[in-house]
C-alpha cells in the first residue's frame, strides 16, 4: 500500500495518534513515510496541527504536509466559508497524496472528523479522495458504548463507494475497560466487516517520542506494519477478554 487513508467514526477518536503509530511502525521497518492532512481546522497560524503532532511522535524522518488550515474547530467546508478562505477539495487532496507517493514508500492521509465530513460546498469528502486514489481506509473507532453503530454506518458508507476497509483500530483502549469495551473487541469486526487491526493504549500521545516509536509496532497488526498478535495493551488476549465479557 503506497497510500493509506485514515478516517474515524467521528472526531476525538484518536485518528492522529493512530496515524503517528502507522508512521512510526513503517519507519521502524525502514520505509520512507509522509503524512498529509488535507484540511486542518481549529488551529491558529503557526500553531502545530495534526500532521505536525504525528511527525513529533513518529520521528523527524517523517515528512508532514497540510494543504490548508482554518482557525475555527468546524467541518472544513464550514470553517473555510466562515474564514473567507478557499476550501480544499477531494481532487486536490488526492493529487497531493499522489505526488507524495512518488517520493515516499508510504503516504498516510488523515481526514478531519468522520468519513463524510464535507471538504467544500460541492460536497466532496475524504471518501472521494480515497476513491480517486484507489486507497484502502483504516477506520479508527472508540472503545466503548455507542461505537458499534457509528462503526457500522461508516463501514456501510465505505462499501457503498467500493472502498476497502484495511481494518479497525481502537484509538484509545482504557487501562480498565468496562463491559461494553470488552464486548466490543468481539463485536467491532462484525460491525465493520473488517478485522480488528490494532489497539492503542489510552494516553499513548503522552509518551516520550522515543517511547512512542518503540511501542507503536506492538499496537498494530502485521497487516498494518506492526507486530500485534492479539494481546491488548491492558493485558490479556482480545479473544480471552471478549470471552470473559460474554460470561
Amino acid at each position: 500500500m503506497s497510500v493509506l487513508v485514515v478516517t474515524g467514526t467521528g472526531t476525538g477518536v484518536g485518528k492522529t495518534v493512530v496515524t503517528a503509530a502507522l508512521a512510526a511502525a513503517a519507519v521502524r521497518r525502514g520505509r520512507s513515510v509522509a503524512v498529509l492532512k488535507p484540511a486542518q481546522t481549529g488551529v491558529a497560524p503557526g500553531e502545530p496541527g495534526d500532521a505536525a503532532e504525528a511527525g513529533r511522535l513518529a520521528g523527524p524522518e517523517v515528512h508532514t504536509a497540510e494543504l490548508a488550515r482554518f482557525p475555527e474547530p468546524l467541518a472544513p467546508d464550514t470553517a473555510a466559508r466562515r474564514a473567507g478562505l478557499p476550501p480544499v477539495d477531494a481532487e486536490a487532496a488526492a493529487g497531493a497524496a499522489a505526488r507524495l507517493a512518488a517520493e515516499h514508500e508510504l503516504v498516510l492521509v488523515e481526514g478531519a472528523g468522520g468519513l463524510l465530513v464535507r471538504f467544500d460546498a460541492a460536497g466532496s469528502t475524504l471518501a472521494d479522495t480515497a476513491r480517486l486514489l484507489g486507497a484502502p481506509v483504516v477506520l479508527v473507532a472508540a472503545a466503548g458504548l455507542g461505537t458499534l453503530n457509528s462503526t457500522a454506518l461508516t463501514a456501510e458508507a465505505l462499501a457503498a463507494r467500493g472502498l476497502r476497509c484495511a481494518g479497525v483500530v481502537i484509538g484509545s483502549w482504557p487501562a480498565e475497560p468496562d463491559l461494553a469495551s470488552r464486548c466490543n473487541l468481539r463485536d467491532l469486526p462484525e460491525a465493520a466487516g473488517a478485522p480488528l487491526a490494532g489497539l492503542l493504549p489510552a494516553g499513548a500521545a503522552g509518551l516520550t517520542p522515543a517511547g512512542f516509536r518503540a511501542a507503536a509496532p506492538g499496537w498494530l497488526s502485521p497487516a498494518l506494519g506492526g507486530t500485534w498478535d492479539g494481546t491488548g495493551p491492558a493485558g490479556g488476549s482480545t479473544e480471552a477478554t471478549a470471552a470473559t465479557a460474554r460470561r
